[in-house]
């Protein structure tokens, strides 16, 4: 190998340092195409310019998001399909392991999803994670950007805290296919502690699309916030607003939090 690296007039390192580009590029354009959705269904009418300086990619200029923006169907009269899939090296997909699953107690299922949330006329990103089945959000984050260690990072580490490492069945993480979700970052953390699932649409994870909207129009937008530090701050309190104060009819009108206590305490009776 290092004769070639010799003949290519390069290194190992600058090889290896292309190749994390490259997957870098990748998983931003996965991580774009569901932002990207989002917007398009909130602002039918919002074109590639305004997208562009709100989105603020990280990997890709200004004529290559035009050029994504065009190859993917975001165009306002699209002629392609949004659903459009690459086989790009580095793109991993995990399979849907929640199919038909009865869920029957705590951390055995977690759904994640990312959306955006606008502050004058800039975006920022939500990162939720939610227990199916007490609906309790158990890890969040708010950020600037897309990358993976501002937005499913921090939310990984903070649901993390509700298991010991040893469970005999491993909680199953649920996501859409976004880049945050199969980074070598997000699967250094998950290896050996949960189970990576995908959706192939929306409609294969419709409780955190369902917390995305919650949060952000029945309590965000009353809060108001102004700029990144106020929007910190009031999601931590939105979070605990919706675990401590709203029931859900889904779990017998109780709140999350209340409900996980009343399980804990059973169990415990049970037992």
């Amino acid at each position: 190998m290092n004769q070639i690296y010799r003949w290519l007039e390069t290194t190992k390192q600058n090889v290896h340092q292309r190749l994390e580009r490259g997957l870098k590029r990748e998983e931003e354009k996965e991580q774009l195409k569901v932002i990207l959705h989002q917007v398009r269904e909130d602002h039918p009418e919002m074109g590639c310019k305004a997208l562009y300086k709100r989105v603020k990619p990280e990997t890709m200029g200004r004529d290559k998001f035009f050029e994504f923006y065009r190859d993917y169907g975001f165009k306002i009269t699209p002629k392609k399909c949004f659903r459009r899939t690459t086989d790009s090296t580095g793109v991993v997909r995990f399979p849907n392991l929640i199919k038909d699953w009865e869920l029957t107690g705590v951390n055995q299922v977690w759904v994640s999803d990312i959306t955006y949330y606008e502050i004058n006329s800039k975006f920022y990103y939500l990162t939720f994670i939610m227990d199916q089945y007490s609906r309790r959000i158990i890890g969040y984050s708010a950020s600037k950007t897309l990358k993976t260690e501002d937005t499913t990072i921090p939310a990984l580490k903070m649901a993390m805290t509700r298991i010991r490492g040893d469970e005999e069945v491993k909680p199953i993480i649920h996501s859409d296919g976004g880049g945050q979700y199969y980074s070598k970052e997000f699967l250094s953390l998950t290896r050996g502690y949960l189970r990576n699932s995908m959706c192939i649409n929306v409609y294969e994870n419709p409780h955190a699309e369902r917390i995305n909207g919650t949060i952000k129009n029945s309590y965000l937008k009353g809060y108001n916030p102004t700029n990144l530090n106020e929007l910190n701050r009031k999601l931590s309190k939105a979070v605990y607003m919706y675990n401590h104060e709203k029931p859900h009819s889904s779990i017998h009108d109780y709140t999350p939090a209340e409900y996980e206590y009343r399980l804990n305490k059973e169990s415990v009776t049970l037992n």
